[in-house]
């Protein structure tokens, strides 16, 4: 960076208060689901006339919004439990294959991040068709996997590829086997990263909806099905209720990998440092 360039107070103040516009206006519709779903209303409305935790019950009263529910965080968990170790070991393989392996398996596990979700819902949809998997557990699992694979490796990758392997090698040189090196030695400095790729995985397969909506049926409906079809045929409020626990968990997720990562930036300046 060109040691000349400075930011005046007055420009790093307007850069934080265009920051801080444009962070509101992204968030600002967000936030207004939520006293949205304290209203006593039979439709949406903004600002409730009347308070109540009404459809907060009808929530947990309705069987096909909690069945929803726990599927979609059953789904999750095992995208996660899938696609982190999955995406760890792709990484791993970029980092020691040869350049053109590594590429080649880089230009794969990122394709499903270039191509319209549409389209491969659509081509799941054909092919569970011919293998019996539209609206079950495992249809639903592979396709959510699919698309939180590439989040999970994009994260995971950099963080390996910072990695300095000459710690594993003095480990294996003293006994240790391949298994317990990569255990011991290095999944503990590149925790930030795994811990971050697991949340946002989990977040990949908890707001996925298109593939949710193609190959999802029966008892296999996620929660992001049943709140598209409740906003297409009326407007449930039980919709409202259920974004704002929706947004709750993002809000922790964020603020979880925000800090995660200035914690992260820390220890590398000390480390620097000193």
């Amino acid at each position: 960076m060109n040691s000349n360039f400075r930011i005046t107070r007055a420009q790093e103040m307007l850069i934080g208060l265009v920051a801080l516009s444009l962070g509101g206006v992204l968030v600002l519709p967000t936030l207004l689901v939520i006293p949205m779903s304290f209203s006593s209303a039979d439709l949406l409305e903004f600002p409730p006339a009347h308070w109540s935790v009404r459809w907060w019950r009808e929530l947990s009263q309705s069987v096909v919004w909690v069945d929803a529910i726990r599927l979609s965080i059953s789904l999750a968990i095992g995208t996660t439990l899938i696609a982190v170790p999955s995406a760890f070991a792709a990484a791993f393989a970029t980092v020691s294959a040869t350049k053109r392996r590594a590429n080649v398996i880089h230009a794969a596990l990122v394709s499903p991040l270039l191509v319209p979700p549409i389209l491969i819902a659509s081509g799941l949809f054909f092919i569970y068709s011919r293998f019996s998997l539209n609206g079950t557990f495992s249809g639903l699992l592979i396709g959510h996997v699919l698309m939180a694979l590439p989040v999970a490796y994009l994260i995971l990758r950099p963080a390996i590829l910072g990695f300095d392997f000459e710690q594993e090698r003095a480990a294996r040189s003293l006994g240790a086997s391949r298994w317990e090196a990569t255990w011991e030695i290095m999944i503990p400095q590149i925790a930030p990263s795994v811990v971050i790729a697991i949340l946002l995985a989990f977040l990949t397969s908890l707001d996925e909806v298109i593939i949710s909506i193609f190959v999802g049926s029966g008892r296999a409906t996620t929660i992001t099905k049943v709140m598209f079809e409740s906003l297409r045929d009326r407007i449930d409020p039980i919709a409202a209720v259920v974004s704002t626990g929706w947004t709750t968990v993002v809000f922790v997720v964020v603020a979880v990998v925000v800090l995660r990562s200035g914690s992260t930036e820390g220890q590398v300046r000390v480390a620097s440092d000193s």
